[in-house]
C-alpha cells in the first residue's frame, strides 16, 4: 500500500496490471483470435457456448478453450497470484484482489477474464482457499494442487430447495453412524456439478433450526452411492451448470468433514466474504465498462446535427452512473483493505454494502448503455446484454440484496455485529 490511501493504487500493484495487460497482449487475445473463438464472445456467445440438447450444459469446446487460457497463465505465473506461497502463489492481499478484478472486468468481454464462468488469468480458488484454511492435511494434500490444476473440482452445496438464504434453517441432515455419517437432503444451485469431482456438502448434524452451530460441511465424492445430480436449471443467461442435487441414505465417513463438527457456518462465511468483495469489484469494473462505452458513442453519434454527448438527457445518467462508481471504487477498496487487517465479521456489513450496491450498478449501467447506443445496444453485437444478464444473478445469489441490507441494519441498529 503506497503512503497515500488503502483507496489508492500501490506503485506495486500497478506494475502486475502492467504485467497482465502484456500478458494479455502476448498470449490471450492471439489464442481468443484463433480457430475462430471469437464465437465465444461476440454475437454467437451464448450459443457457442450452450450444448442446448444436452440440458443447457457448456459446451466441451468453449470449456476446453478457457483450460487452455488458464494452462498458459499458469505456465506464465500469474494463474496462482492469489494462493498461499506454499502452493507456487504470491499470496496476494483481498485490496489488490479487488483491484486486479475491477480492472480485468473494465476491459469488457474476452477470454482473459469471462465472468461468467468466473475464469480469468488470475485465478479465483475459492475452494481451495477453504480447504487450505480448515482442512487436514490429508484433506490439503488432495485438493489443493489439484484444485488449482483442474484434476479436483468441488462444488458448493448450501442452498435447498426450500433454504437459500435462511440457510441455518436447512433440512439436508447428518446422523453419526459410528465412524461415519449418514446423510439425506437436498441442494439447488448446486453450481459446477457438471464437472465437479467433489460437493462441499453442508447439513445439520446437531442443534436446532435456525441456529448457526450444529451445521457440519463434509467434502463428498460425486461417485458416493446415495449422491444424485438430478437436474441442471436454465437460467437467464446460458450455458447452465446449476444443479439440483439430492442425498438418500448416503453415507461418508468423519473424514470427509472439513473444519469442525457443527463449525461449517463459519466456513460458508468465508467463502462468501472474500467472494462478495471480489465480485462487487468485477461489478464496478463492469459497469465501467459501460459507462465508459456509453461516453465514448455519445462523443462520436451524430443526431440533429449534433454529437449526442451534448445534449443533457444523455450526460445527466451518465454523470450519476459515473458518480456512484467512483464513490464505490473508495468503498470496496477500503472494505478490501479493512479484510487484510481485521475479522471478517468486524467489517461484515461493509461488505455487504460494497457487494449489493455493486450488483445494482452493473444492472443500472448495463440498461443505460443499451439506452445511450439505442437499437445497436439492444442487439447482441454488443455486450451490454450480456453483462446485464450475468450480473443481475448476482443481486440474488451469495445474499440476495434484501438479505445483505437486513445485515447493514442489524449492525446499524445493533441487532447484530456488536454495534450499539
Amino acid at each position: 500500500m503506497d503512503s497515500q490511501t488503502s483507496t489508492s493504487i500501490p506503485q506495486s500493484t500497478a506494475d502486475y496490471l502492467a504485467r497482465l495487460d502484456a500478458f494479455i497482449e502476448s498470449e490471450i487475445k492471439p489464442l481468443q483470435a484463433a480457430d475462430d473463438n471469437e464465437r465465444f464472445f461476440d454475437h454467437r456467445r451464448e450459443w457457442a457456448r450452450t450444448d442446448f440438447e444436452n440440458g443447457g450444459l457448456p459446451r466441451e469446446e468453449w470449456e476446453d478453450l478457457l483450460r487452455e487460457m488458464r494452462r498458459r497463465a499458469d505456465a506464465a505465473g500469474i494463474l496462482r497470484h492469489d494462493m498461499p506461497t506454499e502452493l507456487g502463489g504470491d499470496d496476494t492481499t483481498n485490496l489488490e484482489m479487488a483491484i486486479i478484478r475491477e480492472h480485468l472486468a473494465r476491459k469488457g468481454l474476452g477470454l482473459h477474464n469471462d465472468l461468467q464462468n468466473e475464469a480469468s488469468i488470475v485465478g479465483n480458488f475459492p475452494s481451495v482457499r477453504l480447504v487450505w484454511t480448515f482442512g487436514t492435511q490429508e484433506q490439503k494434500d488432495e485438493f489443493c494442487e489439484a484444485g488449482i490444476v483442474g484434476e479436483r473440482r468441488v462444488a458448493f452445496g448450501l442452498t435447498e430447495p426450500d433454504h437459500g438464504s435462511d440457510a441455518t434453517w436447512m433440512e439436508t441432515n447428518g446422523k453419526q453412524d459410528g465412524s461415519d455419517w449418514i446423510i439425506n437432503g437436498a441442494k439447488r444451485w448446486n453450481t459446477g456439478m457438471h464437472t465437479a469431482t467433489h460437493d462441499l456438502v453442508f447439513a445439520r448434524t446437531s442443534g436446532q433450526p435456525g441456529h448457526a452451530r450444529g451445521i457440519t460441511a463434509f467434502l463428498v465424492p460425486v461417485e458416493t452411492p446415495g449422491f444424485s445430480v438430478d437436474f441442471f436449471r436454465w437460467t437467464f443467461n446460458m450455458p447452465t451448470d446449476h444443479a439440483d442435487v439430492s442425498f438418500t441414505d448416503m453415507r461418508v465417513p468423519s473424514s470427509a468433514i472439513l473444519g469442525q463438527e457443527g463449525e461449517g457456518l463459519m466456513i460458508a462465511q468465508q467463502f462468501v466474504h472474500e467472494n462478495r468483495i471480489r465480485q462487487a469489484a468485477s461489478s464496478l469494473g463492469a459497469g465501467q465498462y459501460c459507462v465508459d462505452q456509453s461516453v465514448e458513442y455519445a462523443k462520436n453519434r451524430v443526431t440533429f446535427g449534433e454529437p449526442l454527448s451534448k445534449r443533457q438527457g444523455v450526460q445527466f445518467p451518465l454523470v450519476e452512473l459515473q458518480t456512484e462508481a467512483a464513490m464505490l471504487r473508495a468503498l470496496i477498496r477500503e472494505t478490501a483493505a479493512q479484510l487484510d487487517t481485521q475479522s471478517h465479521m468486524a467489517i461484515s456489513d461493509k461488505v455487504s454494502m460494497c457487494n449489493y450496491r455493486s450488483n445494482r450498478f452493473v444492472c443500472d449501467a448495463a440498461d443505460r448503455a443499451m439506452q445511450v447506443h439505442g437499437g445497436i445496444g439492444y442487439s447482441r453485437h454488443k455486450q451490454f446484454e450480456h453483462i446485464f444478464r450475468h450480473h443481475r444473478r448476482y443481486r440474488i445469489t451469495e445474499g440476495a440484496e434484501e438479505i445483505q441490507m437486513r445485515k447493514v441494519a442489524g449492525y446499524l441498529f445493533g441487532f447484530t455485529g456488536g454495534k450499539g
